[in-house]
Formats: structure tokens, C-alpha cells, sequence
């Protein structure tokens, strides 16, 4: 899935010459967390975030209001180039979504300037974005019995797994695969379930523990024993 369908588009941003407090209303108003900021020709130039913001306000320990404008001081004429991120990562609207977490994951960031082909900025893809994401395509929007298995990393190993599944007419929302905390030479293997067919879930739990290494089941967000099946 591309950037493209799960960004945000539509995005406030910020001017260079906006003010600290310009940008914490703004932050606040529209319950955002990034705001890209733009030169006076449109060009990306920085992204400024909310602990940005928080770093700019004075401490509500210190005396004396630094919101005053005395003497060019304050926050009232603090630009957000002062405390911008310059030259932020940006990524491409084509880019894929799992392209964009990983960007965001390594360089520690909240969110990402989508930039097109011509430079244009249109929008921003952020944390939440990915998690939506990471909903659909987990089904976990769809609720059902997640099905985790220990499987040998073997051609055809997970495509057994499935066709064995459809023989019984279980029909599934995803299926997602890892070899992250697996031993070397296995996988694991986790299937959403939507209907578990001709079976209740207490005989499909049988059926499938004694065919394969079922490692546990999760019911309603809880991973499950296989002993009682509930």
C-alpha cells in the first residue's frame, strides 16, 4: 500500500515568520502533532512538532511571563525558524507505507513532508497514519480469532498452512508473517480467522494443534492457553 492512500492530505503548515505561539495554537486547534513550514515560494524548509513547541515554552517554574513582547524578546515574536527541524526527511507520495514506518522508526521522527515530483508539498503521513494502516491490514478493525503458528521456513510450508485452512472452510481476514524472536529456520505465522467454517473454535483448536505447531490463539486482544480453549 502506498503513502498516497494513508497520508494526510489537506495540511495546515506553518510561514518561517510564524510565531512560536502562532504554532501552538494551531497545534492545539486542530489536535495535530507536526506541522510542515514553508518559505515565502511554497518550498519546504522545516517541520516543527509539538515537543518543539514544548522546548520553546518558558517553565511554569521560573518567574516572570515570557510571553510579554519586552524589548523584541518573548514568545510573541519567537519565529518557528528559530526552533524548525531544517531540511526535513520527506518521502515520495508512491512510496510505500511500511517504507515511510521504517523512515520513521530509524530517524526517530513523528511524522513525514509527502513530496511529489515537483517538490510540491501535499501532504503529511504521521504515526497515527501508520497505525491506521497497521489496522487494516492486520484486521484487527474486523475483530475474530487470531491464529499464531510456528511454522518451518520451507517453501510451502505457510501455502500447506493455508490450503489446509480452506479445505475446512475457514475463511480469513490476514495473514502476517515474521522471522523477528524466531529460531533460525522458522517462522512465525499469524492468521486472522473471520469464520472458523463447519468448526466451533473449541474443535478447530484441536484440529490444529494436532496437525501443526499452534503456538497460542488470541481472543478479543488476549492471547489465549491451548489447554482450555475458551
Amino acid at each position: 500500500m502506498l503513502v498516497k492512500d494513508w497520508m494526510t492530505e489537506g495540511l495546515y503548515n506553518l510561514g518561517v515568520n510564524d510565531t512560536v505561539l502562532d504554532a501552538a495554537d494551531m497545534l492545539r486547534r486542530n489536535n495535530i502533532r507536526q506541522l510542515p513550514v514553508i518559505d515565502t515560494t511554497g518550498r519546504l524548509v522545516g517541520i516543527v512538532s509539538d515537543r518543539d513547541i514544548r522546548d520553546a515554552m518558558p517553565s511554569k517554574f521560573l518567574e516572570g511571563d515570557a510571553t510579554k513582547a519586552e524589548a523584541g524578546k518573548g514568545l510573541f515574536d519567537l519565529k518557528v525558524k528559530k526552533i524548525m527541524t531544517e531540511d526535513p526527511i520527506t518521502i515520495s507520495p508512491d512510496s510505500t507505507v511500511d517504507t515511510a514506518a521504517n523512515f520513521l522508526l530509524n530517524n526517530k521522527v513523528g511524522g513525514l513532508p509527502v513530496i511529489d515530483t515537483r517538490g510540491a508539498l501535499v501532504g503529511i503521513i504521521t504515526e497515527t497514519d501508520i497505525f491506521k494502516y497497521l489496522c487494516a491490514v492486520t484486521g484487527v478493525c474486523r475483530q475474530g480469532i487470531q491464529l499464531v503458528f510456528k511454522l518451518e521456513d520451507t517453501p510451502g510450508a505457510a501455502i500447506d498452512l493455508l490450503s489446509y485452512l480452506k479445505g475446512e472452510e475457514i475463511r480469513l481476514s490476514s495473514v502476517l508473517t515474521s522471522y523477528e524472536k524466531v529460531e533460525y529456520g522458522y517462522r512465525e505465522v499469524s492468521i486472522r480467522v473471520q469464520s472458523t467454517g463447519k468448526h466451533s473454535l473449541e474443535t478447530l483448536i484441536t484440529m490444529l494443534k494436532d496437525k501443526y505447531t499452534l503456538l497460542y490463539y488470541i481472543q478479543d486482544g488476549k492471547a489465549k492457553g491451548l489447554d482450555s480453549p475458551e
